[in-house]
């Protein structure tokens, strides 16, 4: 229970198996709380320079909160930062704050500069906007769907360039055995083929999101 609701890590059965917690549920539910009060900004009887002011004055706030909290290295997050033997090591391990569950320092250092831009582009509207707005409305629709379509061309690249197709099927065995600890392509590759997903998936999100917009009468569509 603790695990479930606190920190990650992986559960061996007796049988074998294997229970991954990669999310703990409670520093994510007070993110996701944050965020239907953060909706509060956007209703449309909202005030946009109030808005504005709120984006920046949070944005910059947590910054500022993060540099000090880190800067201190008592609190808001277990993993210490420390001197290095180069400036840029150095700056690195500042930032290398834990993601899994989310420490403080880990959402002041994300939330603050996503304020920031969401202040700095309020009155931004062309083609850009529009293209990546597809995404933002239907995001848990994305993320399904693009980690299914990632698989499959994982599998698809195996098939191509060698290899065991079968080690992309994960079980609790193989992951543990490391199968897939040599797998891999080149950091342009990854970017291509990140490129390139989002490209391959913006016609489904866009006419899922035209699907949302024309049938607002069906309550389940919010929670996709």
């Amino acid at each position: 229970m603790w695990y479930a609701l606190h920190q990650r890590t992986r559960l061996v059965l007796e049988s074998g198996q294997v229970i991954a917690i990669a999310y703990p549920l409670l520093p994510w539910i007070g993110l996701m709380a944050l965020g239907y009060l953060f909706g509060t900004l956007y209703q449309r009887d909202f005030d946009a320079a109030l808005r504005r002011k709120w984006l920046l004055g949070l944005g910059l706030g947590a910054l500022a909160a993060f540099v000090i909290l880190r800067g201190s290295n008592v609190y808001g997050d277990l993993l210490p930062w420390s001197v290095q033997d180069t400036t840029t090591k150095t700056i690195l391990s500042f930032f290398n704050v834990t993601k899994y569950p989310p420490s403080l320092s880990y959402l002041l250092v994300t939330l603050g500069p996503a304020m920031l831009f969401l202040y700095a582009f309020e009155n931004t509207k062309n083609k850009l906007t529009n293209f990546f707005l597809v995404f933002g409305r239907v995001p848990l629709f994305y993320y399904f769907l693009h980690m299914l379509v990632i698989h499959v061309f994982a599998i698809i690249g195996i098939l191509i360039f060698g290899g065991n197709w079968q080690d992309m099927i994960l079980s609790g065995e193989s992951f543990m055995a490391g199968n897939l600890a040599t797998y891999g392509y080149s950091l342009l590759t990854v970017y291509l083929v990140w490129i390139g997903i989002v490209l391959f998936l913006y016609p489904f999100c866009k006419r899922y999101m035209q699907y949302k917009a024309t049938h607002k009468d069906k309550w389940w569509l919010s929670y996709l």
